[in-house]
């Protein structure tokens, strides 16, 4: 790796911090070079506008995701033991300081079009596509019913997974990973129940 590609990997590494802590729409070049002690020249020159910066974010952030969330779970055994090892990592996940910055993204450009939104919408229903992969090869191989619709599920699953962030986070709620848990299990029990 150059060093010009070291400094832009290090730069994305704050830049994804800073987004957790305020948002993309609070994340601007002049925030992010006093952040990483660089001169707003310098990192303009990484990345060009603030839209720039802001994709390269979710680029970045979509990367670590795959990292420490989706390449994970992969390893564990197919079907229900997936979904809960994509809860699992997820919920770490979300766990860092500022939480899931897909979900504040999610919330801050639904209304907004733009490139932006429309990467937030790509990188969801890709995630959306995971969840339903994953319950869909559940129900192949007799693990769940096979009058399940994994579309309902997913949504489910994902309304689980934003919950649990609104609760933790906002309320400091030390039950919601409880309460989450029993959520997904309840899901997952219906999932398995006979029509």
């Amino acid at each position: 790796m150059s060093k010009g590609e070291a400094t832009r990997q290090a730069v994305l590494d704050q830049a994804v911090e800073v987004a957790r802590q305020v948002g993309l729409g609070g994340l601007t070049i002049g925030r992010l070079a006093e952040q990483a002690h660089m001169s707003k020249s310098g990192l303009f020159a990484h990345f060009r506008s603030k839209e720039a910066l802001q994709l390269a974010v979710l680029e970045h952030a979509r990367a670590d995701f795959e990292a420490h969330v989706a390449r994970p779970t992969l390893k564990a055994p197919r079907g229900e033991a997936r979904l809960r090892a994509l809860f699992d990592h997820w919920v770490r996940w979300i766990g860092l300081p500022g939480g899931c910055p897909f979900v504040a993204a999610a919330t801050e450009f639904d209304d907004q079009p733009g490139p932006v939104r429309d990467r937030v919408v790509h990188d969801l229903r890709d995630l959306f596509d995971m969840i339903n992969t994953i319950f869909r090869t559940g129900i192949t191989e007799g693990q769940f019913r096979a009058d399940a619709d994994p579309e309902q599920f997913t949504q489910d699953f994902y309304g689980v997974i934003l919950g649990y962030h609104y609760v933790r986070r906002l309320f400091g709620d030390e039950q919601a990973e409880q309460r989450a848990r029993r959520a997904l299990d309840a899901l997952i029990e219906q999932a398995r129940r006979p029509a």
